[in-house]
């Protein structure tokens, strides 16, 4: 059976997408047209814009590819689904002139990278890997959204599986399925918030945990009481650098004792793009490294190792000062 005009057209802006290497589809109504938008290495491009008459048949079919009530505009909705190797989240929200849709694209496989191709310095790494080699504590990932702090926790926790350990993991939402390890995923509108979920999980027999993201005081205090009582903990915060994933740890209520017990280490990573021949090419991550509650004396900073990776020829000073610029 041949796809109809609005199949097709799915088909192709989705295929230019995975051409461009695009993480993120924009699908967004202006009065007299759609507007389409790729993400790619952080950054939207424009294509041709699709006429306005083919707005509404084009965003019902994204629908109805993954399962959203095309009778409701009037309130956001969430979906996913899958074709072929490609996991395609959407996210819709009604605008002025029509549902604004975002697809979110990952291809299977694609999250699995090596700390090596992370973009650590050599130092940082050995850092690194040292502070998830202990049995207890809590490791947290910092930076901005779409900063790759899933990634590298997505490898981390590849890297600690093994068959004699259990790790489960509460995310909002799961990123990527990971064989061998249990994942949650978190329903607001059903109840399952992180702090429920990572209480059911302590009732499992845990050894690893990773929360995606600590948002309240709720789910900090158990987090940081999982990390003192034998769990290896991974989370996520949105903080500018390293030493203040601690400073807002006390500020949601966390006595600053509790936090100089339980953290044995925080990495603020951020993602810039890679330079090659004929221009950027991809992007790596610039790390900044915190083993325990405070910088090391040689502790290489976010601007710091960006510069080194500028020194390396592997990215531009311009790059650089737009990711770092960005965030404050």
């Amino acid at each position: 059976m041949q796809p109809n005009g609005t199949t097709a057209l799915l088909d192709e802006i989705i295929r230019k997408a995975l051409e461009l290497r695009a993480s993120d589809i924009h699908l967004e109504p202006r009065e007299e047209y759609l507007r389409v938008r790729y993400r790619v290495d952080g950054l939207l491009e424009d294509d041709k814009p699709i006429h306005k008459t083919k707005q509404a048949a084009l965003l019902s079919r994204v629908k109805v590819l993954v399962n959203l009530d095309i009778a409701e505009s009037r309130l956001p909705q969430d979906g996913r689904t899958t074709l072929k190797n490609i996991d395609i989240r959407v996210s819709t929200v009604p605008t002025l002139h029509g549902e604004k849709v975002v697809l979110r694209l990952l291809k299977r496989g694609q999250i699995q990278l090596s700390f090596e191709e992370l973009g650590m310095e050599k130092e940082d790494l050995e850092i690194y890997k040292k502070m998830i080699s202990k049995r207890t504590g809590l490791i947290l990932v910092t930076g901005p959204t779409g900063s790759g702090k899933t990634t590298t926790l997505y490898t981390t926790l590849a890297t600690l599986n093994a068959k004699d350990v259990n790790i489960m993991t509460t995310e909002d939402p799961i990123e990527y399925q990971l064989p061998g390890i249990n994942q949650i995923q978190v329903n607001q509108k059903a109840g399952l918030t992180f702090a429920r979920s990572l209480r059911a999980i302590l009732r499992q027999d845990p050894d690893i945990i990773m929360v995606g993201e600590i948002r309240d005081l709720e789910t900090a205090k158990i987090a940081i009481q999982s990390a003192m009582t034998g769990h290896l903990v991974f989370s996520t915060l949105h903080t500018n650098d390293a030493p203040s994933a601690l400073i807002r740890l006390v500020d949601m209520g966390i006595d600053r004792y509790l936090v100089e017990a339980s953290v044995i280490g925080v990495v603020a990573q951020r993602l810039v793009r890679k330079v090659s021949l004929n221009g950027y090419n991809g992007r790596m991550g610039i790390f900044e490294v915190m083993a325990g509650v405070t910088p090391r004396q040689n502790m290489k900073t976010l601007a710091e190792n960006g510069k080194l990776k500028v020194q390396q020829e592997l990215t531009t000073r311009e790059e650089i000062a737009r990711v770092i610029y960005l965030d404050n």
